[in-house]
């Protein structure tokens, strides 16, 4: 295949990757990367990206945003509701005043009035020498500590989910094409091949943690050119005891959040504005700055950010939506959407744990 044969190259200085002598579309931030570069390194061959179907376990890629080297442990089918913002209510004007209302709100506006789309999304591990210059962050993944005792979450680093169309496909020669604690672990190289297989430590981690890895539904939307991609994670319920709290369950989920710059202006993320609805009849606001500690910049050059962050409640169930406020460089103010999702608990003992 004539494309194979393109190179591929790492910039060290830079978030993104520059690609050169490619057949393939390469995105403006990843030219525009080749500018600053201090040094590449070939990592790599292009392998034609799929149009159809599924990359397999072990398949090595460059992520199209985010420009890190990462390999795919397996695929999860997830239902994508793509909003148009032109035309709708901006939620963060809607102000549910009755749990009725609410209720009727979350009936119509966390994507069942939008048709969903099934597309593949998939569980990698990200390569840990790229992670300090990614603006995402590489402990994304957490989970509820499994032991009765254990009170805190807890977070695997370099683990991330990708879009099928992230996906920038390569194949390398090296044994260890990537660098990450579990890469030998949970994979093994076929020299006849060229290719990496799954071992069976893999498909037992995956199977022993599929509740907080599974991956649903995805939720997205574009205001003036500024997108945000939600990705809603249930992480289980934990039953608190004790004197004061009578057994009360808490139920955990994830949220994963990209933010995309599609214009060409340049903006500063400022506030973040939520309202949270429990189905216990609650409904919380919830205003701050920037988001993570951070008031990341989306540029042309630098387009995107993604951070990942947690919400708990005292129901099996609710949702959220709220806006987010970027600053333009003349001092205006942009509020940009962030989409309806659903907050759905699972019926399953095994995500139910006991804090005393």
């Amino acid at each position: 295949m004539a494309a194979a044969r393109n190179s591929v190259f790492f910039i060290r200085s830079h978030f993104t990757e520059a690609l050169s002598r490619s057949l393939f579309p390469i995105p403006l931030s990843f030219r525009r990367g080749i500018a600053s570069a201090v040094r590449l390194i070939e990592v790599g061959r292009f392998e034609e990206p799929k149009a159809l179907g599924k990359y397999p376990t072990g398949q090595l890629f460059l992520h199209k945003i985010f420009g890190y080297r990462g390999v795919i442990l397996f695929p999860w089918m997830a239902r994508v509701f793509d909003r148009d913002a032109s035309g709708r209510k901006d939620p963060a004007k809607i102000e549910p005043s009755t749990t009725a209302e609410s209720a009727h709100f979350h009936n119509i506006g966390t994507g069942r009035d939008v048709k969903g789309k099934t597309v593949p999304y998939y569980q990698v591990l990200i390569d840990a020498r790229d992670c300090p210059f990614i603006r995402a962050q590489s402990e994304a993944v957490t989970f509820l500590g499994h032991q009765e005792s254990s009170r805190s979450l807890y977070a695997i680093p370099g683990l991330d989910y990708i879009s099928h169309e992230d996906v920038l496909p390569y194949m390398s020669t090296e044994k260890n094409a990537i660098m990450h604690e579990l890469f030998d672990k949970f994979l093994m190289h076929d020299p006849e091949k060229g290719v990496y297989k799954a071992r069976e430590t893999l498909h037992a981690w995956q199977e022993r943690n599929h509740p907080w890895l599974e991956l649903s539904d995805v939720h997205r939307e574009i205001t003036d050119g500024i997108r945000v991609t939600v990705i809603p994670f249930y992480m289980g319920c934990k039953k608190v005891t004790g004197d004061d709290n009578r057994g009360q369950s808490v139920y955990w989920w994830r949220y994963c959040i990209r933010l995309e710059n599609h214009g060409e202006e340049v903006v500063q993320l400022r506030e973040r504005h939520w309202r949270i609805f429990s189905l216990s009849g609650t409904l919380e606001t919830v205003r701050g700055r920037g988001v993570v500690g951070q008031e990341p910049v989306l540029s042309p050059n630098l387009p995107a950010f993604q951070y990942s962050s947690h919400v708990s409640l005292q129901a099996p169930s609710g949702h959220m939506w709220g806006t987010f406020r970027f600053e333009r460089e003349d001092g205006g103010s942009i509020h940009v959407k962030i989409p309806p999702f659903s907050l759905e608990s699972k019926d399953d003992d095994s995500n139910t744990y006991t804090v005393v």
